[in-house]
């Protein structure tokens, strides 16, 4: 099974139309996959309009389930959460936050925000999580990512021990801006054993809770 819930196209900074990187991922042997481009006050709409009206179409003509999806990003923290519930009212299934990622300077206090908010489902690379943050989110049914993307992966090892120390939940994706980044079965588990968890966490991971956050998402 691959289920991967963060993903771009060219409605943001990705490399593909939303149709081809479907098409892409089907050919990878995806199971599903969220199409979530980045996303501020000045584009959510359009984005949100977009990504549904291909979504809609994917999933009656194509085997594979598409979700239309955001990734909130360098918003500030205060402005979060009404940023996500603007996304989940304009229709928006996956609502992920840009993470304080240890490669750019996204503002302090990001992975807070994204923790505490009801309308958020993935926070994604959130780079040196703190536990505090972790406990929020878990609490909620928050699920963070570990990220197959190249920097932004460099803190992986920090996420799943703190995630681990807390109990919350964690979801793999790609983060994928072109048709290499999609992922594959050996890419999935060596990012996972290279995080530091062992085999028991890539049916938990891959599995378990990415089937739990897709009926969250999905709906269905």
């Amino acid at each position: 099974m691959i289920l991967d819930f963060h993903t771009h196209t060219f409605l943001s900074d990705g490399e593909l139309s939303p149709s081809e990187l479907v098409q892409r991922a089907v050919a990878a042997g995806y199971q599903a996959i969220a199409i979530t481009d980045h996303v501020g006050f000045a584009n959510y709409q359009y984005v949100c309009e977009a990504l549904l009206r291909e979504c809609e179409i994917v999933n009656r003509e194509m085997p594979i389930t598409a979700l239309a999806g955001v990734e909130i990003t360098h918003v500030a923290p205060s402005a979060i959460g009404a940023l996500a519930e603007r996304c989940k009212a304009a229709g928006a299934q996956v609502v992920a936050v840009h993470g304080e990622t240890i490669t750019e300077p996204v503002p302090p206090g990001t992975n807070a925000a994204a923790a505490e908010c009801p309308a958020v489902d993935v926070l994604a690379h959130p780079g040196l999580l703190t536990a505090a943050d972790a406990r929020m989110g878990r609490d909620r049914g928050l699920m963070f990512e570990l990220t197959a993307r190249r920097g932004h992966s460099a803190a992986n090892g920090r996420v799943a021990r703190i995630c681990r120390e807390v109990d919350a939940r964690m979801v793999l994706n790609s983060d994928a801006h072109a048709p290499g980044d999609l992922l594959t079965d050996s890419v999935a588990n060596n990012v996972i054993a290279g995080a530091g968890l062992d085999c028991d966490y890539i049916d938990i991971i891959r599995n378990e809770n990415a089937r739990a956050l897709l009926r969250q998402c999905w709906g269905r």
